[in-house]
C-alpha cells in the first residue's frame, strides 16, 4: 500500500440490509448527514442479505453516489442479520465499528452517543431502546426472554434485541478470528470485552415495511443466544432428571409398602398415567435439547461457508485493488463465487 492512499477512516459503519427497498431513501437520506456532522473519517459498509426486492440496485446507486465513503457487500442467498454483520466486521477497517439496522427504528443521529462512549475508554458499547415503539406483546416477550437469557448466559445485556451498538477495533477483530456457524454477536462481543458499558438511545417506529423477524425467527435467534453462550440448559435437564429419578424410585417403595400392607387396588390409576405423561414430556423435552446442542455440532463439524459473498462493491479511496479478497468462511469450495471489488 502507498504512502499516496487515503487515511484508513476512524468510524466504521455496517448496516445489514434485507427486503428494505421502501425504507432505504430515507436511510440514505437521514445516515450520511448523521455521520458528516461528526467531523470523523468515515465508511459504510451495506451487507445485502440475499434480498428479493430492488435492495441490491438500490444499494449500488446509493454505493456510486457516495463511492468515497460507501463500500456493499452482496450475498448471493440468505444467510441472517449476525452472518451479514460478521461479512461487514471483516471488511472494516475503523477504530470503532457500530451496528445499525437499516428500518430506521434505531435513529442515525444516535450513533454520536456511541462515538462520544467509546471515546471516553469504552471498548464496547450496548444500548437501550428509551420509549420502544413495538407492540406490547413483543415489549414484555423480550423483557421476559432478557430476563432467563442473562441468568442462564451471564450475558450481561439489557436489551438485547437492539442492535445499534458500538464496537472498538480489538473486540471486531477478536470476533472476526471466531467460527462460529451460529451466534449472536453482541453477546460475543461482551464475552471478549474488557470495558463493556451501556447508554440509552431513541427509538422510532418502522420507517416502512414490516419486521422481518417473525415469532419462529424470534425463538431460533434465542436458541442461538442460549445455545451458544451456556450449558445451563443440559445441566439443568441433567439434574432434573435426577431429581425425577429419585422420585421414582421413591414413588415406587411407597407402592410396593403399600400393597404389601393393603393388598391390590385400582385407585391411583390415573394417577400414575398422569405421572407417567409428565415424565414423557420432560424426556421429549430433554431429547429435543439435546438434539439443538448436536444440530449446532453437526453444522459446526460439516465446514460449510458461513455466507457467500457475490459481490463487493467497493472505490473507496484506501481500496487499491481489483478483487478483494474473501476469508476461507466465505468462499465456495470451487471458488466460484468470487469477490468482485467494482472500479
Amino acid at each position: 500500500m502507498t504512502s499516496s492512499l487515503a487515511p484508513s477512516p476512524t468510524l466504521s459503519v455496517v448496516i445489514p440490509v434485507y427486503n428494505e427497498e421502501a425504507g432505504l431513501p430515507a436511510l440514505f437520506a437521514r445516515l450520511y448527514p448523521a455521520l458528516d456532522a461528526l467531523g470523523e473519517r468515515y465508511e459504510v459498509i451495506f451487507v445485502n442479505d440475499g434480498s428479493r426486492d430492488r435492495s441490491s440496485a438500490m444499494l449500488a446507486a446509493q454505493q456510486k453516489l457516495r463511492p468515497d465513503v460507501t463500500r456493499a457487500i452482496l450475498f448471493n442467498g440468505n444467510y441472517g442479520q449476525h452472518m451479514a454483520i460478521l461479512a461487514g466486521f471483516e471488511h472494516t477497517r475503523g477504530d470503532i465499528v457500530v451496528t445499525l439496522d437499516a428500518d430506521l427504528q434505531n435513529p442515525p443521529e444516535e450513533i454520536a452517543k456511541l462515538v462520544a462512549k467509546m471515546r471516553e475508554g469504552y471498548d464496547y458499547v450496548g444500548t437501550i431502546r428509551r420509549q420502544r415503539q413495538d407492540s406490547w406483546f413483543r415489549r414484555h416477550a423480550s423483557l421476559a426472554m432478557n430476563g432467563l437469557r442473562e441468568k442462564i448466559t451471564h450475558v450481561q445485556m439489557t436489551d438485547q434485541g437492539c442492535m445499534l451498538r458500538a464496537y472498538g477495533r480489538d473486540v471486531v477483530d477478536t470476533i472476526n478470528r471466531c467460527s462460529e456457524v451460529n451466534t449472536f454477536v453482541p453477546a460475543l462481543a461482551y464475552t471478549f470485552s474488557l470495558r463493556p458499558t451501556e447508554i440509552e438511545v431513541m427509538h422510532e417506529e418502522r420507517a416502512a415495511g414490516e419486521s422481518k423477524y417473525s415469532v419462529f425467527k424470534l425463538i431460533r435467534l434465542n436458541f442461538d443466544l442460549v445455545t451458544g453462550f451456556s450449558l445451563m440448559p443440559l445441566q439443568f435437564m441433567s439434574f432434573l432428571g435426577i431429581g425425577l429419578a429419585l422420585a421414582s424410585g421413591a414413588l415406587f417403595l411407597l407402592l410396593m409398602v403399600d400393597r404389601i400392607l393393603f393388598g391390590s387396588q385400582v385407585q391411583g390409576v390415573f394417577t400414575l398415567f398422569a405421572i407417567t405423561f409428565c415424565l414423557l414430556g420432560v424426556l421429549l423435552f430433554s431429547i429435543g435439547l439435546l438434539g439443538e446442542y448436536i444440530g449446532r455440532i453437526y453444522e459446526q463439524v460439516r465446514g460449510r461457508p458461513r455466507y457467500v459473498v457475490q459481490a463487493i462493491l467497493d472505490d473507496t479511496a484506501g481500496s487499491q485493488r481489483a478483487v478483494a479478497p474473501e476469508p476461507a468462511s466465505a468462499l465456495t469450495r470451487d471458488a466460484a463465487h468470487q469477490s468482485i471489488a467494482h472500479r
